[in-house]
């Protein structure tokens, strides 16, 4: 098994989402490599914050979908969550004790090693200073500047602008509202979209307003094509490359 290729005359920039997770469990140092072994110009992944302050990688806001055990992730310790084992794929069963949940350090490390941008959801509402402490651990690792953030929470990039004033940046949403315009001109982000949102004439708009578009997550080879021919600047996929 392996990624699917598009085709097309401008091709977009290809973000892994979750790491190659079409080939490999979401969100694990596994789906990291496989990504950072391909042709990717990005991986993204998720975070979120432990009880104990330290970030985690994991998309959900528990463990039961990925681990079999019901714990809810803010309300864990991380060194609890390190102990679990993620269900390996496509088998569901805990196989493989090399699937545990990383650390936003050990995400971070593995894409400088392979040289791909850090597309980094913050999932939730941070607080602040967490956002803060955030920017300071990835420029600690030297890698500020090949980080794009991306956040269904507003808050959270408005947070972000005010520690990072040129961090790259994307705001996550499902629909093109009337103002999301106007909302990402007030801080100065572009954006990642549901690509079922998108046509050709507001990608088009976007453009013509300096929006650099993102899109997930998109699967189908012929979308990805429509997509690319229309323009977008990136496609957010779990197989497609």
């Amino acid at each position: 098994m392996n990624t699917i290729k598009i085709e097309a005359a401008k091709k977009p920039l290809m973000v892994a989402h979750r790491g190659c997770s079409g080939l490999e469990r979401e969100n694990t140092n596994a789906a990291f490599v496989a990504a950072g072994n391909r042709s990717y110009w990005g991986i993204e992944t998720d975070i979120h914050k432990t009880v104990d302050g330290k970030y985690i990688v994991i998309h959900d806001d528990n463990t039961k979908r990925v681990t079999g055990d019901n714990i809810v992730v803010e309300e864990a310790t991380f060194e609890s969550l390190r102990r679990l084992t993620v269900f390996n794929k496509p088998s569901d069963k805990k196989d493989r004790s090399d699937l545990c949940l990383p650390s936003l350090e050990e995400y971070i490390e593995l894409c400088k090693k392979y040289e791909k941008q850090a597309v980094l959801e913050l999932k939730n509402a941070f607080a602040k200073e967490d956002i803060f402490e955030i920017c300071d651990i990835i420029e600690s690792l030297g890698y500020l500047d090949r980080v794009t953030f991306i956040s269904f929470c507003y808050e959270n990039l408005v947070f972000l602008r005010e520690k990072c004033e040129a961090a790259s940046a994307q705001f996550l949403i499902s629909k093109f509202e009337d103002d999301l315009i106007e909302r990402l001109h007030a801080i100065h982000v572009d954006l990642d979209i549901k690509h079922t949102a998108l046509t050709a004439e507001n990608i088009a708009l976007c453009h013509e307003q300096g929006i650099t578009v993102n899109t997930w997550t998109v699967d189908d080879k012929e979308r990805a094509e429509q997509l690319a021919a229309w323009g977008v600047d990136m496609i957010t996929s779990n197989i497609l490359e």
